[in-house]
C-alpha cells in the first residue's frame, strides 16, 4: 500500500497552449487581483511554474479604492468591493513587474481606466518592459467620458479600449479583453472585442452582487454592491466560455470563475478554454494554482489524452460511440438475411 504522503510521480503530458503569439508552458494562471503581482504566493511555491502571473488591475495614477468593508462571504464565495486600489503604473513598473521578471514568470498586465485614453496611456507605458507575455484589459471600469456607462457593458465602447490599447502596445504582446458577465449577450461584447483587434479573450470578470447584513440591517459593502466570485459563478462562467467559443471558434480564451480543483479546470478546458485562471481560492489554499494544474495534468492522463491542447472544446465536438468488442450479434443478422 502507498503511504499517505508519498508524491505521486509527475504526469507525463504536453501541457503547453499557445494565448495569440505566444505559447506558455501550462495553462494555468492566476486570476487578475487575487494574488497582487504574486509575491505572497510564491512563499508557498516557485511563481515561475505556473503558465502566466495575471497581476491585479493597474491605473495610471495611485488609488485609493473604495470605503470599507470592502469583502464580505456569501455561501459559495465571495463578494469585493476593493475599487482598484493600487500603486499607479510607475511604482508597479519599478517594483512588482520588475520583481517577476527577476524571478522568470510570465507576467500578464492588467490593466484598468476611467478613459480610453487611459488605456492607451497605460499600453504604451508597458513598451520595452522586461516579463510582459501579455496584457489584459479590464474592461469591467465606468467610461466618465459616457456617463459612467461600463466599457464592458457596450460593445462600442468595448472596443474604442481594445482598439486603443493594440495601437499603443508592444508589438507581438497578446491583448486579451477581460469580459463581464453582467451584459445580455456576451457574444455580442465578445464579437466587438475581436473585431477591433484582441488577440484573445478573458472569460469572466465577477458578477454583480450585493449583501445586506440583517444585524445593522444596512448593506455589507461600503460600496454597497461588489463583485461576487467563487464557486458560485462557474456554471455562469462555463456557459460564458461555452457560447463564445461556439461563435468564435478560433479566439484564444482564457477562462476564469470559481475553479477550485483540476476537474473544474477541466470543465472550462472541455467548454473551450485554452488556459485558465485560479482566483479566490487562494484565499483559503495559496499552493491552489500549482496544485490545479498537478491535478489537471493527472485528469487528462486519466483520460487518455497525450497533449492538453487535444481536449480543449471537445465538449462541442460529437460524442464518440464506443461499440463493444466481439461479433456484432445485429450485423451478423443482417449479412445472413442479404445472403
Amino acid at each position: 500500500m502507498r503511504p499517505a504522503n508519498e508524491e505521486l510521480p509527475a504526469p507525463v503530458i504536453d501541457m503547453t497552449t499557445r494565448l495569440g503569439a505566444v505559447t506558455f508552458p501550462n495553462p494555468v494562471f492566476t486570476a487578475s487581483g487575487c494574488a497582487a503581482a504574486g509575491q505572497e504566493l510564491d512563499q508557498f511555491f516557485d511563481i515561475s511554474e505556473l503558465g502566466g502571473v495575471v497581476t491585479k488591475s493597474i491605473m495610471l495614477s495611485p488609488r485609493s479604492g473604495r470605503a470599507t468593508p470592502r469583502m464580505a462571504e456569501t455561501p459559495s464565495g465571495m463578494l469585493n468591493s476593493i475599487g482598484l486600489q493600487g500603486p499607479g503604473i510607475e511604482a508597479f513598473l519599478d517594483k512588482d513587474l520588475a520583481w517577476l521578471a527577476s524571478r522568470g514568470a510570465r507576467a500578464v498586465v492588467s490593466i484598468a481606466g476611467s478613459s480610453v485614453d487611459d488605456y492607451a496611456k497605460l499600453a504604451n507605458k508597458l513598451r520595452g518592459q522586461k516579463g510582459l507575455a501579455m496584457i489584459e484589459v479590464n474592461i469591467s471600469c465606468p467610461n466618465v467620458e459616457d456617463r459612467g456607462q461600463v466599457f464592458a457593458c457596450d460593445p462600442r465602447a468595448a472596443a474604442a479600449v481594445v482598439q486603443a490599447v493594440k495601437r499603443s502596445a508592444p508589438t507581438g504582446v497578446p491583448v486579451f479583453a477581460k469580459l463581464s458577465p453582467d451584459v445580455t449577450d456576451i457574444v455580442e461584447i465578445a464579437t466587438a472585442c475581436v473585431e477591433a483587434g484582441a488577440d484573445g479573450l478573458s472569460v469572466i470578470n465577477t458578477l454583480l452582487g450585493m449583501v445586506i447584513d440583517t444585524t445593522t440591517m444596512r448593506p455589507a459593502l461600503g460600496g454597497i454592491t461588489g463583485g461576487l466570485s467563487g464557486p458560485a459563478i462557474r456554471p455562469v462562467a462555463v456557459r460564458c466560455v461555452w457560447q463564445i467559443r461556439q461563435a468564435l471558434p478560433d479566439v484564444p480564451i482564457l477562462g476564469m470563475g470559481g475553479i477550485r480543483t483540476g476537474l473544474d479546470a477541466l470543465e472550462f478546458v472541455l467548454a473551450g478554454a485554452n488556459a485558465v485562471s485560479v482566483g479566490t481560492t487562494v484565499f483559503g489554499d495559496p499552493t491552489a494554482p500549482i496544485r490545479v494544474l498537478d491535478e489537471l495534468a493527472r485528469a487528462l492522463v486519466d483520460r487518455g489524452f497525450e497533449r492538453f491542447e487535444d481536449a480543449i472544446g471537445l465538449a462541442h465536438k460529437p460524442p464518440v460511440l464506443l461499440l463493444p468488442e466481439g461479433p456484432d450479434p445485429v450485423g451478423d443478422e443482417l449479412q445472413g438475411a442479404a445472403e
